[in-house]
């Protein structure tokens, strides 16, 4: 099944959803700053983490973003350290 990568940015200000959802995001990805995740996630596996995220944040208080980067963009990505561009190849493949 084809996978989409994914960057998920987050500002949340209670400490306890933050770590909540820091862990969550764990099982879907990897993170390259502490609000700042990469997945690679099938459409299922998204539909089931917004699901996730839906139930741990505040909609008027809490702020996540959804970044779809297609393979091209992936592909571009640029980091100081080597070890945090993921470019294009799967950090995690989750299949429920």
């Amino acid at each position: 099944m084809k996978t989409q990568f994914l960057l998920i940015v987050y500002d949340i200000s209670n400490d306890k959803r933050r770590a909540k959802l820091h862990n969550a995001l764990l099982n879907y990805g990897t993170p390259v700053q502490y609000s700042v995740f990469e997945c690679h996630l099938t459409p299922k596996n998204l539909n089931n983490l917004k699901n996730a995220i839906q139930k741990i944040i505040r909609n008027r208080k809490d702020n996540v973003r959804y970044y779809l980067l297609c393979g091209t963009c992936a592909s571009k990505i640029e980091a100081t350290r080597k070890e945090e561009a993921r470019k294009s190849t799967p950090v995690h493949t989750i299949v429920v």
